[in-house]
């Protein structure tokens, strides 16, 4: 069967976030060979494989496909042909349009592919047969899968359904917090139009909303580049009261079902950087690859640094200005750069937002071009130049791994001492990494990788009874004991969060036993 000239074609998408509509049960099975008739589960369905389709993807139930068919009886007795007609046809999948067997069959086709279909009569045209099928009869149909169009229930109650007439770019699909770029066309169901987009599109960001509650609740499921002709009831458009005409929309009646053509051009990716939406990076452009500076890299970053007003308070590798290198982590930058920095690549140019917490707080400071005031929120345009990350254990040798356990140790040592026990616990925690016990060090570096590992446990400890902690505390010199049994700190220290955390026989067992090595101890 040849495909008709002019057919329209459309891929297929995989929605993987959505729910899939209940279909035909296929038992696992190797793909069928061409010529090769096989059951389709226990359908009573037989499928022959007459040619192979593209790709991997299936059409679901709700998906409009455009099919060519000829219907036969077992004898070869043909009563139905769309090839005769000299035109293919379009249906909507689990209908049963034609009858419900020959849905069944073709959501198990690919792009392309030809099948024979043998249907049984109650998936056929069971006990009343029709015209010149007689009743109860077995019925064959060859078919051909030109193309299909994804149908989607965005609602999940009909209230928008979406088809997609050309597939998208990637798998990425935008946030509640994206800024995206559409194109729209709004008509009502006798074809008004009533809001259109200038042809270069307009940006919104998602969690603001635009025109209507469809539009973006439609664009989060859409990939960039997608275009989709959406159907959506009113009470997703404008509802029972309509909507009065303005500068962006004509007047639209009550209880209006939209028509609507978008496009999702692009999308910007927002990302809350520290999880209390209060540093947001915009990303501008995608960097290289998939590595990101990460804590404790070496970074080089150019970058203007504005106030909400647009007043430009510093300035960075901007026009043959040096560009400004630190290492993510150590507080020698603001924490809402040192945060988002942390989290670019290569090549990435965002846009960040700081509120005050996370800038200079409550404070008047003095920059290179201006005096940002107390609680400014902060907005910087930064490029990722370059990074060097640190090295990873597996990336040392034996020497270099316990050089690098000394020097975070020291570093947490300082910051315990200027009562920074968060970040001091993390340095514990890096320097412990390095002589982990999973790291193999010869008989001579036992002893002193142990003490190092022994003494970053009972440092961030100490640290998480700071921090109140106790649960920390208890598994960090628990650690400790199983190593030194009578190791005088762990014992105290465990005993403390013990104590904290109502345990009061456990905390009296550590501190006897603390007693008895040391009964002078004042610790």
């Amino acid at each position: 069967m040849g495909v008709e000239k002019g057919t329209r074609e459309s891929d297929t998408e995989h929605e993987e976030d959505l729910d899939e509509e209940p279909g035909e049960v296929i038992e696992s099975a190797p793909p069928l060979k061409v010529g090769e008739e096989r059951e389709l589960g226990n359908s009573g369905i037989k499928k022959k494989l007459l040619k192979r389709g593209l790709g991997w993807e299936t059409p679901e139930f709700n998906d409009e496909v455009t099919v060519h068919y000829v219907g036969t009886l077992l004898d070869g007795t043909k009563f139905d042909s769309t090839i005769d007609r000299d035109s293919s046809v379009t249906m909507k999948l689990g209908q049963g349009e034609v009858v419900a067997g020959l849905d069944h069959g073709i959501i198990t086709m690919k792009k392309g592919e030809h099948a024979l279909f043998t249907l049984p009569p109650e998936l056929g045209f069971g006990v009343a047969g029709r015209d010149t099928v007689p009743a109860n009869s077995f019925v064959r149909f060859e078919v051909e899968l030109v193309s299909w169009i994804k149908v989607v229930d965005v609602s999940k109650d009909g209230g928008i359904i979406k088809k997609i007439v050309e597939k998208g770019e990637k798998h990425e699909r935008p946030g509640d917090l994206d800024e995206v770029l559409v194109k729209y066309q709004v008509a009502l169901s006798d074809g008004t139009i009533v809001a259109k987009t200038p042809e270069e599109g307009i940006e919104f960001y998602v969690k603001d909303g635009h025109l209507c509650a469809a539009l973006p609740k439609a664009t989060m499921t859409m990939k960039r580049g997608e275009k989709v002709k959406l159907v959506v009831q009113p009470q997703y458009a404008f509802g029972q009261e309509g909507k009065d005409a303005s500068d962006a929309i004509h007047p639209v009646p009550p209880n209006s079902t939209l028509q609507i053509d978008l496009e999702l051009i692009s999308f910007k990716p927002v990302i809350d950087v520290t999880g209390d939406a209060k540093v947001f990076k915009k990303i501008m452009k995608e960097g290289e690859g998939s590595l990101v500076a990460n804590e404790g890299a070496s970074v080089t970053i150019s970058y203007t640094a504005r106030l909400e007003d647009g007043a430009v308070f510093e300035r960075k590798g901007i026009d043959d200005g040096q560009p400004l290198q630190f290492i993510t982590d150590e507080e020698q930058v603001i924490a809402g750069l040192d945060r988002a920095v942390a989290t670019m690549k290569k090549g990435e140019r965002a846009i960040l937002t700081v509120k005050p917490e996370y800038g200079f707080g409550n404070i008047e400071t003095k920059r290179d071009l201006a005096i940002v005031p107390p609680s400014s929120i902060l907005v910087y345009e930064v490029e990722m130049l370059d990074f060097i990350k640190e090295k990873k254990p597996w990336e040392m040798n034996n020497q270099e791994k316990i050089k690098a356990a000394e020097t975070k140790k020291e570093e947490g040592n300082l910051l315990f001492k200027s009562g920074k026990y968060l970040r001091a616990g993390k340095k514990y925690d890096k320097a412990a990494s390095y002589v982990g016990e999973e790291e193999v060090f010869g008989d001579d570096e036992q002893k002193l990788v142990t003490a190092l590992r022994v003494t970053c446990w009972l440092n961030k400890a100490a640290c998480s009874l700071k921090l109140n902690d106790f649960k920390g505390a208890i598994k960090l010199c628990s650690k400790v004991l199983d190593i030194e049994f009578y190791n005088v700190k762990a014992l105290y220290r465990r005993a403390q969060a013990l104590i904290e955390a109502a345990d009061l026989v456990s905390a009296d067992m550590d501190i006897k036993k603390a007693l008895e090595v040391d009964p002078h101890n004042r610790y």
